[in-house]
């Protein structure tokens, strides 16, 4: 009902405005206008949902890790599993999965780490595959209404029997405009896909970071240090001889 209206503001406000300039282009595409504007409602949506989800899993790892390592440090393994339960984000779930299994030894430590990593990154990719169809998608329906509307333009031309100038433009700019919405489609979906695997990369990059920092403190544990030492950077065993 909404889009019906929205599609009656040219006649009703005769076109003024930005928007209902927008809309009467639509109505003037055509019917191959519907399916390009299908791909971009969907790939709207998988976008806004894709980046809420990305926000949230977002937190600050560094300071997430100083809490874990001084669960490790006062309570053990068990306050820093608490700790990681009551953490969101994909880093938390992966320190989880691997403190589950720290009983077991560092190595299968390193392993649920490394599985539940893979799947933790299969879940923050989840969606992109169909936002990424549908930036392919829009240009080619663009491209299909152009032919057809083309094909119609011609059909006119062949029955006026006459090759008239006002006929030919007006059949080709119709054409046209479904070519042109397929394109804007893409761009505004390219931007939020791009946005969402940079965000991607970050999160992983910090999770795999985190990771290494985790096993290493489990280790410092074991031997009996402290989780939250710095680290002494060892000093250079290949000195050049004189």
């Amino acid at each position: 009902m909404s889009v019906h209206l929205l599609l009656l503001l040219p006649q009703q406000s005769g076109g003024s405005g930005a928007i209902n300039a927008l809309v009467e282009r639509f109505n003037e595409g055509g019917e191959w206008m519907w399916p390009v504007l299908i791909c971009l409602i969907i790939g709207l949506a998988i976008s806004f949902e894709r980046i809420i989800s990305l926000n949230r899993a977002d937190i600050n790892t560094q300071a997430f890790l100083q809490r874990v390592k001084e669960a490790l440090d006062e309570g053990g393994i068990p306050a820093a599993e608490e700790e990681c339960a009551s953490t969101r984000g994909p880093v938390a779930s992966v320190f989880q999965a691997g403190l589950l299994r720290a009983d077991e030894g560092i190595d299968a430590v390193e392993e649920a780490v490394v599985s539940y990593g893979s799947i933790e990154m299969s879940f923050l990719e989840r969606g992109l595959v169909w936002l990424s169809l549908f930036i392919s998608v829009a240009p080619m329906l663009g491209f299909l209404g152009t032919v057809i509307g083309m094909i119609e333009a011609f059909d006119s031309i062949e029955q006026a029997g006459d090759i008239s100038p006002r006929l030919v433009a007006g059949g080709i700019k119709i054409a046209l405009l479904t070519t042109a919405f397929g394109l804007i489609v893409a761009v505004i979906l390219q931007f939020f896909y791009n946005y969402a695997v940079s965000k991607i990369d970050r999160l992983v990059a910090e999770m795999e970071d985190a990771s290494i920092e985790l096993v290493d403190a489990l280790v410092a544990l074991e031997r009996g240090e402290s989780a939250t030492a710095e680290k002494s950077i060892p000093e250079s065993v290949g000195e050049r001889e004189e």
